[in-house]
């Protein structure tokens, strides 16, 4: 099967054909959201990192600021830094132009103020969007995409409609060469043995499991039982009574068919094939960001109570599990997988109807969520701020 995507240099292909104004520190925010804003073309994003991190959480911010903008749906990248701080603009720059793709560096304190970063910003950017305006998509093999699977604002209708039909669209996407990233570790907590049975070797097992206790863990050292804590409140209002019934319904998203191949860290890129792991929280934001950041060109996000966030620079597929919100939220969701509780349909035919939704989409059919102009961004933090 194939889509229509944009080949890159370093032989991966985007969906999309952006230029991606990153700011390396939370003091750039502002410097790059005005630079991006006036290139038509051009997106940003914010976040509170990039200094006064203990180093674990620095190399995590640097690993998933480097995987964002050199995903594949990026054509190309300037990234704005002040000058002071941890994470070096300069550096992140030439490890993100590694991609082959073009790739401008800009420090405030080096450029003399705000004023004429923005300027140089602005004149670097127009030659950039420039060279991108030629470019134009090719038919490539479905095999060269990667799906990212999120679920958020969950209902006790998502493990049987909507995460279900991610699952369908998993195994056909698998089945034909491609790869799909299940996320959200603390939202697999009491149905990871399930998973476990499915990895493909002892380490990939022992791996999935690490993270689970370390999820565990973690939130016990803060002072809480995380299968106390979660579900949250709108989760409880929608029907879910247990951390179990959400982790069941969480991993329905990874279908039934495909083997576990690999299990990587926060925003790292895998290197199998497949269904894969990633280790990042429920967070939805922080979840999508890590799973873009490690290559995913378009997810897959199913929800019960009508969640409406999007990504910066890939497309989000909205996936209802119940008639009544996609009704009310219609201006927000992609598809509706009530018919299934209705009996108007099955999961069979609601995945495939989901999977040729998919391929639109990475061939140019924009999203609810693109539409709308809505790309959130947050970056996973381990421990507190120095």
């Amino acid at each position: 099967m194939k889509f229509m995507g944009y080949p890159r240099p370093n032989g991966t292909v985007g969906v999309r054909n952006l230029l991606l104004v990153l700011p390396s520190v939370v003091c750039a925010n502002d410097t790059a959201l005005r630079i991006a804003a006036q290139l038509n073309g051009a997106v940003s994003v914010t976040h509170q990192h990039g200094c006064a991190q203990l180093p674990a959480d620095a190399a995590q911010t640097y690993r998933t600021l480097v995987g964002f903008a050199s995903n594949p749906n990026v054509a190309a990248c300037i990234v704005v830094g002040l000058g002071c701080e941890t994470l070096n603009a300069k550096n992140l720059a030439a490890d993100v132009a590694r991609t082959g793709k073009p790739v401008a560096s800009l420090v405030i304190q080096e450029e003399g103020g705000t004023i004429a970063t923005i300027a140089k910003g602005v004149v670097i950017g127009r030659e950039m969007l420039s060279g991108m305006s030629v470019q134009r998509r090719e038919e490539r093999d479905i095999s060269e995409l990667t799906l990212g699977l999120e679920c958020g604002g969950s209902d006790a209708w998502s493990g049987l409609s909507g995460n279900p039909v991610a699952g369908v669209v998993s195994d056909m996407l698998i089945a034909q060469g491609g790869r799909s990233i299940l996320s959200e570790t603390q939202e697999i907590i009491g149905a990871e043995h399930i998973l476990v049975r499915r990895a493909v070797s002892d380490e990939v097992a022992d791996k999935l499991l690490d993270a689970v206790k370390r999820a565990e863990s973690g939130a016990l050292a803060g002072g809480s039982d995380i299968r106390l804590a979660n579900p949250t409140p709108g989760n409880k209002e929608g029907g879910i009574s247990t951390l179990e019934e959400k982790s069941l319904g969480c991993i329905a998203k990874a279908g039934t068919a495909a083997p576990l191949q690999e299990v990587v860290d926060y925003g790292e890129t895998p290197t199998k094939k497949g269904l894969v792991f990633m280790d990042t929280p429920g967070h939805d934001i922080e979840s999508i960001t890590g799973m873009v950041a490690g290559g995913a060109q378009v997810i897959l996000f199913t929800t019960g109570r009508g969640t409406c966030t999007g990504c910066p620079v890939a497309p989000v597929v909205k996936i209802c599990s119940n008639t009544p919100t996609y009704v009310k939220m219609k201006d927000n969701m992609d598809l509706d997988a009530g018919p299934i509780i209705d009996g108007k349909a099955t999961i069979r035919e609601l995945g495939e109807k989901t999977f040729g939704m998919i391929l639109a989409v990475c061939s140019g059919q924009t999203t609810k969520t693109e539409e709308l102009g809505y790309g959130s961004f947050a970056i996973n933090r381990i421990g507190p701020t120095q």
